[in-house]
């Protein structure tokens, strides 16, 4: 049973990753385009005037924040849209009947969105170098954030794409939700130059952590502890895992 279960999962995997890698120049050249101009704009003429950011360089400082910023974005679309196209093409309904454990369809889709994410992760951080060198304080922290929080956004998308009714209703999310967070996430700036009761307000903000964690991996600084990150990152990936679990048994939204 087991080994059914393996190749059922493998299978959804393979499926997710093919899928992204086929039309690699619409999934993985569009961000790496986008975030070198984030790079060029504000980190070589912007930054240039800004100066220092919590004792470095301003490039330096936001390099963390702009590959967190692509990760989050890509884990979540990937998975979004191929689910809510299984859904809109009837072929979700064959996993459902399929004797395939609903963990089993859950892991396969978001190893996708993670596979995805870290993709585009690498590829951002190699285009980094082209524009500061490359500086870690502690790898463990990057793995474990990076990992983190593509799995979160990645169920965020599956979650997304079980309520969503056309696929208009995939871009709601990221145009009004995801992107208005992590501009204000702590991408371009630090906590710290921040009123007292504007930092407080930024911690109600999720992605301040994963971004101020992922920094800490690079540079060693943070805005936030890392446990209270990590606490973050586990308690709402475990909300939204038990979610689109209960909403895919329920057949929520899938069954016509």
């Amino acid at each position: 049973m087991i080994r059914l279960y393996w190749i059922a999962l493998k299978s959804i995997w393979i499926k997710e990753v093919t899928r992204f890698g086929r039309i690699w120049i619409q999934t993985l050249v569009p961000p790496v385009i986008t975030m070198t101009l984030y790079f060029i704009i504000f980190g070589n003429l912007i930054g240039s005037r800004i100066g220092d950011m919590q004792g470095f360089d301003y490039m330096k400082f936001i390099v963390p924040g702009l590959i967190m910023m692509s990760v989050i974005t890509n884990s979540y679309s990937n998975v979004a849209s191929s689910f809510f196209g299984a859904k809109y093409q009837h072929s979700i309904e064959e996993l459902l009947v399929a004797p395939v454990p609903t963990h089993i369809v859950i892991i396969g889709f978001v190893g996708g969105g993670v596979a995805r994410g870290i993709c585009v992760g690498v590829l951002v951080t190699l285009i980094s170098l082209f524009f500061v060198p490359l500086e870690i304080h502690s790898w463990w922290v990057i793995a474990l954030t990076l990992l983190l929080t593509s799995v979160l956004f990645s169920l965020g998308g599956l979650v997304n794409a079980i309520f969503a009714e056309s696929f208009d209703d995939i871009s709601i999310v990221p145009t009004f939700v995801l992107t208005p967070l992590t501009y204000l996430g702590g991408v371009f700036y630090s906590l710290t130059l921040l009123p007292p009761v504007w930092q407080a307000i930024s911690k109600i903000n999720p992605i301040v952590y994963m971004i101020s964690g992922f920094r800490y991996g690079f540079l060693g600084i943070s805005d936030v502890s890392l446990s209270l990150t990590f606490g973050v990152l586990v308690a709402f990936t475990a909300v939204f895992y038990l979610l689109s679990w209960w909403l895919i048994s329920r057949g929520k939204g899938l069954r016509s």
